[in-house]
């Protein structure tokens, strides 16, 4: 359902965006555990879908690292530079140079360009292009055939576009995140890190409650990096060889849901799994072999507690399969350790290893 009423909003926006300045939504990507297949749970299940963003006509996006972060993502500023179009004028098209015409012609026949609408100086700001995509996901609505049967209701977001999608006794909640591809990668910018990466692999709720504060106070120009589209990428990627497609999946909703309140979030969870399924031959992921599984895991987040070290799983991994396509610098960029609170604070050491007790 969410596929489909993506598929509606492209076709709707390209439409409403077309003779304007405005970033170009492309077609979204869901992402998250309830596209790749392990929700912990059906109740609370949010459909995470990121739009990617094209530069207009004129314009380009130029990433600009700002920090590596303390939030298990890099942050980025987007650059908007202005770019010639006298050749795609010179094709017939009604395009005027934003370099090379007179402010006074292009004010007269041309709308503003993305540097007066959406950026602060010459960088995209999330705030306002999350206000300006609000409006467009607002206006388009009603222009979707699923308008004539559904009831939506817009829910409160700074930084996404997250509604309700409701039919008789039957509703769903969808959050529209935004952002920019890195080159020809599957590794974005966006506007707001999806659910798992919400509160990185922190393993106590106050740590995670701290991390929501610091992302709510994020300046306008910053984006976050994010992985989910290559980690989506990867579980479709083990979907097509594991003898028992599913067990995977299984795993990680034994840990995330029947474990959940033992103090480990679900992102730990996932990328323990990630890991173990990088070290565990393939074949060896069979059901009668479960219970042996979920051993490992557990064996395996032992050890990394004790040495209070968990690398990230796609930042610097060079056993990415090679269909996942990632900038040559996430490869060579430094490990990123998300257990690195628990190698400073010996209290919270010792938290996380009655947690697993």
């Amino acid at each position: 359902v969410t596929t489909e009423l993506m598929e509606s909003f492209t076709r709707v926006f390209v439409d409403r965006v077309c003779d304007s300045f405005y970033p170009v939504p492309q077609g979204a990507i869901g992402v998250g555990s309830a596209f790749e297949g392990w929700t912990p749970s059906e109740r609370d299940v949010v459909y995470h879908v990121l739009v990617p963003l094209n530069p207009p006509p004129g314009h380009a996006f130029h990433l600009e690292l700002n920090s590596a972060g303390q939030m298990a993502a890099r942050t980025f500023c987007i650059c908007v530079e202005l770019v010639c179009t006298c050749k795609r004028e010179q094709l017939g098209e009604k395009l005027l140079c934003v370099l090379h015409h007179s402010e006074a012609e292009l004010r007269q026949k041309q709308k503003p360009s993305l540097l007066e609408t959406l950026c602060t100086g010459s960088y995209l700001d999330v705030k306002k292009t999350s206000r300006w995509f609000y409006q467009l996901v607002r206006s388009s609505w009603l222009h979707l055939p699923e308008s004539h049967s559904c009831h939506l209701v817009f829910q409160p977001s700074s930084r996404s576009c997250r509604f309700r999608l409701s039919k008789g006794k039957k509703n769903l909640t969808v959050e529209m995140l935004f952002g920019v591809r890195q080159g020809d990668s599957e590794i974005f910018v966006v506007s707001q890190p999806p659910e798992a990466q919400k509160g990185g692999s922190s393993i106590s709720v106050s740590s995670q409650s701290t991390k929501a504060d610091l992302q709510a106070n994020i300046p306008g120009t910053v984006w976050l990096e994010t992985y989910a589209v290559a980690e989506v990428k990867f579980f479709q990627h083990i979907a097509r060889q594991v003898p028992c497609e599913r067990l995977h999946l299984k795993c990680l909703q034994v840990f995330t849901c029947i474990l959940r309140g033992t103090g480990f979030s679900s992102s730990t969870w996932k990328t323990v799994v990630m890991h173990m399924l990088t070290t565990v031959p393939l074949s060896r992921w069979r059901r009668r072999e479960f219970t042996r599984r979920l051993l490992d895991i557990m064996e395996y987040l032992r050890h990394c507690l004790q040495v209070k070290r968990l690398e990230h799983f796609v930042l610097s991994n060079k056993g990415l399969p090679a269909e996942i396509s990632v900038p040559p610098a996430i490869r060579t960029v430094e490990p990123l350790n998300l257990f690195e609170h628990l190698a400073q604070d010996p209290a919270a050491h010792r938290e996380a290893m009655r947690a697993y007790s």
